[in-house]
């Protein structure tokens, strides 16, 4: 692909591709804490409870950075303690 000539658009080329790697890392986090625990529930492990909170917390830490939205954030821990529950 095109580079850009202007120093400032080079630069800031760099600066996206840093922040893509990592908002995919931390949303891959994520996705595998609520996996774990999505996991552990189904299995009926005695450990799901820690998992739960550890999923909230990279829910949360998401959500902080705008990686997802505020609502989906909400929606997500909320079926997850609603699991929690049954």
């Amino acid at each position: 692909n095109n580079m850009p000539q202007i120093k400032s658009a080079m630069k800031r080329v760099k600066t996206i591709e840093k922040a893509n790697q990592r908002n995919a890392s931390q949303l891959s986090t994520m996705r595998s804490a609520i996996k774990k625990f999505k996991a552990a529930k189904t299995a009926g492990n005695e450990e799901a409870a820690d998992l739960l909170k550890a999923a909230t917390r990279a829910i949360d830490m998401a959500s902080t950075k705008g990686l997802i939205h505020a609502n989906k954030a909400g929606r997500d821990k909320s079926r997850l303690n609603k699991m929690m529950a049954k």
